[in-house]
C-alpha cells in the first residue's frame, strides 16, 4: 500500500473514501468497501474541468478499459493530525494509531492511504474549493464514499448532499453510506471506546468486527515476572494509543520473531500498574503460552479475546502467583488451548 502525506506524491486517478476511521470498525468498512470495488465506467464524454472520464475523448467503453488506460487506485483519504486535536491542541487517544490504520487497511485491500495535513490553511477551506482543488484537480478522483454523517470545509460546513452536489459538476459520482447500527445503536469510535473504557470487551470486538489490538515493541521492564515463574514481554505502545481497562486478557500474540509463517501464540495480558508489587507506572505485560525466547526490540501485535478480570492488589506474592497461575489456566480453556505435556 503506498502511503503518503504529500499531494504531490498521489499516485493518480483515484476512486477515495473520505474519513478519519480511527479503529477501522465494521460501520468504516461498509465506506471504504465501495471504492474496492471494480471501478465503474462513468458517463462518457468531457466533464466541466477538462478532465475526461469514462471512455476516454467520448471513445468506446472498450476504449477506456483497454489495455495502458490507467485504473484508478482505491485510496483512503484521512487527516493528521485529527481535526480536533488540531482545533484543541491536545492528543487525542486513538484507537488505531497509524501503524495499526496501515495494517487494518493493507488488509482490506486499500491500494493507497493518504495522510492530508490538517493546518489552518486547509482549516479555512471552504468546501467547495475542497472538492476542486483537493479531490478534483490532486487527487483526480473519479468516485467517492463517504458516511452519512461526514462533515468537512471550514467550520464543518459542508454536508454529505453538499459533497454530492458540489462533485456533480465535475462528473464525480458520490456514495453515502448510510449509519451502521448494532442492536439499534449507531456503530461509532465513541462506542468502541466507551466499550474498552468500561471493560465490556465482547461488546467493542462487536462493534469493531475483529479483536481490539495493541501493536508495540517489546523493552526490557524490571523482570518481576520472571522471578514469578512467569516472564512476560513488556510492550512500549505509541503515547496516542487508548489502552481497554485495566486488568488482565487472554490474547493471542503475533510477530515475526514469533511466528514466521503467520500464525500466533496464545498468551495473557495484564495491563495496569501492578498494586501487589507497589508499582506507579502502568505497564503493558504478556506471557506467552508454551513459548520461549527472546523477544527484546521485536514488535508484537496483541489481540484482545477475552476479559479475565479487574486489576487488584494480592496480600503477598505467592498469592500473586497463584492467582496467575489460574489466569494462565482461565486463558487456555477461553482459548481452547491443550497445554503442553
Amino acid at each position: 500500500m503506498w502511503i503518503t502525506s504529500s499531494l504531490d506524491t498521489v499516485r493518480i486517478p483515484t476512486r477515495v473514501a473520505l474519513g478519519n476511521f480511527d479503529g477501522v470498525h465494521r460501520g468504516h468498512r461498509r465506506v471504504i468497501e465501495p471504492i474496492l470495488d471494480s471501478p465503474a465506467v462513468v458517463e462518457l464524454g468531457v466533464k466541466p474541468n477538462g478532465y475526461r472520464n469514462g471512455a476516454l475523448h467520448g471513445g468506446s467503453v472498450d476504449e477506456a478499459i483497454a489495455p495502458g488506460v490507467q485504473q484508478p487506485h482505491s485510496t483512503v483519504l484521512t487527516f493528521r493530525p485529527h481535526p480536533q486535536e488540531f482545533f484543541t491542541g491536545q492528543q487525542r487517544q486513538l484507537l488505531t494509531p497509524l501503524d495499526e490504520k496501515v495494517v487494518c487497511l493493507r488488509d482490506m485491500g486499500v491500494q493507497q492511504l493518504v495522510l492530508l495535513p490538517f493546518d489552518q490553511t486547509l482549516a479555512e477551506m471552504s468546501a467547495q474549493d475542497f472538492v476542486e482543488i483537493i479531490l478534483v484537480q490532486r487527487l483526480r478522483v473519479q468516485e467517492i464514499s463517504v458516511g452519512q454523517d461526514f462533515r468537512f470545509g471550514c467550520k464543518r460546513s459542508g454536508t454529505t448532499e453538499d459533497l454530492k452536489a458540489i462533485a456533480a459538476a465535475y462528473g464525480v459520482a458520490v456514495q453515502i453510506i448510510p449509519l451502521h447500527t448494532s442492536n439499534g445503536e449507531r456503530i461509532s469510535s465513541s462506542a468502541i471506546r466507551q466499550a474498552l473504557q468500561s471493560g465490556d470487551l465482547a461488546q467493542a470486538n462487536h462493534l469493531l468486527g475483529r479483536p481490539y489490538t495493541l501493536m508495540g515493541e517489546v523493552v526490557h521492564g524490571q523482570q518481576l515476572g520472571r522471578l514469578l515463574g512467569f516472564p512476560t514481554a513488556n510492550l512500549k505502545l505509541p503515547t496516542e494509543k487508548f489502552l481497554p481497562h485495566r486488568g488482565v486478557y487472554s490474547v493471542r500474540v503475533s510477530g515475526s520473531a514469533l511466528t514466521p509463517s503467520g500464525g500466533s501464540v496464545a498468551g495473557v495480558m495484564n495491563i495496569g500498574n501492578r498494586p501487589t508489587v507497589d508499582g506507579v507506572k502502568q505497564t503493558i505485560e504478556v506471557h506467552l503460552l508454551d513459548w520461549s525466547g527472546d523477544l527484546y526490540g521485536q514488535t508484537l501485535t496483541v489481540s484482545l479475546e477475552k476479559f479475565i478480570r479487574p486489576e487488584q492488589k494480592f496480600a503477598s506474592l505467592d498469592a500473586l502467583k497463584a492467582q496467575i497461575q489460574a489466569d494462565c489456566e482461565m486463558a487456555r480453556s477461553l482459548l481452547a488451548i491443550t497445554p503442553l505435556p
